[in-house]
This record gives C-alpha cells, structure tokens and sequence, in this order.
C-alpha cells in the first residue's frame, strides 16, 4: 500500500532535482565559464549524485513493480544489482555527501557569506534556487531513508569508499588552484599552508562522521520498524 506513495514522491523528487539543475545550468555566471566550470563546485556534484540517485530509486520502483509476479531468474538477478547500487549510493554518497553540502554552507553562511557565498551571487541566483541547492538535499534524504531500508556496505568499505571520494575532491580543488591561481571558494585564500591540511583532514572527518551517521540512523529507523511490525503481529495473551 505504500509502494505507489514512495513511487511517486521519489519521481516528483527526481523532478525537482532536474528543475534545479536546469535553472542552475542556464544561468550565465562568470565562474559558469573559467576552468572546471560548474564541476569544480561540490554544491553542483552533490546535486549531480542527488539527481542520478533519486533516477536509480524511480528505475528500481519501475523494474520491481514490472518484475513482479515474474518467475525470470535473470530479471531478479537484475533488480538485485540495481537494488544493491541504490543502497551503496545512499550509504556512500548521498546521505553523506548531502547532509555535508547543506551543514556546511549554511554554517559557513551563517558566520560569514562572503567566504562561501559572496552577495554578487545574488544578482545570479534567485532565493528559491539556492535553497533547492543547499537547504532541501536534506529533507529529501530523510524522507528516502524513512520510507525505504537501505542496506550498507561493511563499515570499512564504506569509510574507504566516502575516503575515495573525499582525497579525490580535495586533488581536484587543489588542481584548479595550480591550473588558474584562484581557490575555488574564498575560505581558502585565508588559510595558510599548514591550516589547509588541517582544514582538507577536518572536512574528510566530518563526512566520515556523517556516513556513520546515516548507517546509525538507518539501522535505528529499521529496527523500530521491525519491531513495531513484530509487535503488531505478536498475538495477544488473554
């Protein structure tokens, strides 16, 4: 009874994700234009990992509702592959690289926008937009990981893996500092060599953190549910 409910959130969520990288791709920036382009903001790769994530929840729906009642082993076998890359891609990239993006800014915002978002973007970006990047990634999230169990990966390959792509980051910034001079956010240019490392580590951390606290939290949202359901069908003692 909830499955059509979940189906079609997750597509109106899938929508919206569009919307917002529509709106944000059009719109004529000057950092749009320089070396990297969008992809050198992690607000812009984060709604990227957002987007394809959300389309592999809508594909998953899709497939288990048209392979249900089929007996096709191969057709199993392949909803399988599909649930387990869904499941791997919440626990390693959007619950923790999402929930980041959107602590991170508004706490940076909060202390000082010129840092993360100067006020020239405001002549660029309209108020609803921003938000769609930095403030809604996270009740998304949330609704996904309520309304369906996710399966983590063991806890090391999960912290290798969010690692992976935390470094991998951290070199392509620093790349873009080597190829044009120029940060990609204004933070950087106030920090010294050693405060950098200790800020690239710190950021790392925090999103290891943050993937731990998305198996917590799953783990603690299905296990109540478990429960629940075990308790309703639990028949009662006169």
């Amino acid at each position: 009874m909830a499955l059509v409910p979940c189906q079609v959130l997750r597509g109106a969520i899938l929508l919206s994700y569009f919307s917002i990288l529509c709106n944000y791709k059009a719109i004529d920036m000057p950092a749009h234009q320089t070396y990297g382009g969008s992809w050198k903001f992690l607000t812009f790769i984060n709604l990227v990992i957002q987007a394809v994530f959300f389309g592999i929840c809508v594909l998953t729906d899709l497939s288990s509702l048209l392979t249900k009642g089929n007996d096709s082993q191969e057709q199993e076998r392949q909803l399988r592959k599909l649930i387990s890359l869904r499941d791997w891609m919440m626990a390693v990239l959007a619950f923790p690289i999402g929930v980041f993006v959107v602590t991170m800014f508004w706490s940076i915002y909060i202390y000082d926008r010129e840092l993360v978002y100067p006020k020239l973007l405001d002549n660029f970006i309209p108020p609803w937009l921003n938000h769609g990047m930095h403030t809604t990634v996270l009740p998304f999230i949330l609704i996904e990981m309520r309304t369906t169990h996710h399966e983590y990966p063991s806890r090391t390959c999960g912290l290798v893996a969010v690692c992976t792509f935390s470094v991998g980051y951290i070199l392509w910034v620093c790349w873009i500092y080597h190829v044009t001079g120029v940060w990609v956010y204004p933070l950087l240019e106030y920090l010294g060599s050693g405060a950098k490392i200790i800020f690239f580590a710190t950021v790392t951390a925090i999103i290891n953190i943050f993937y731990l606290l998305g198996e917590i939290l799953n783990n603690c949202i299905w296990d109540t549910q478990k429960c629940m359901e075990e308790g309703k069908e639990k028949p009662k003692l006169d």
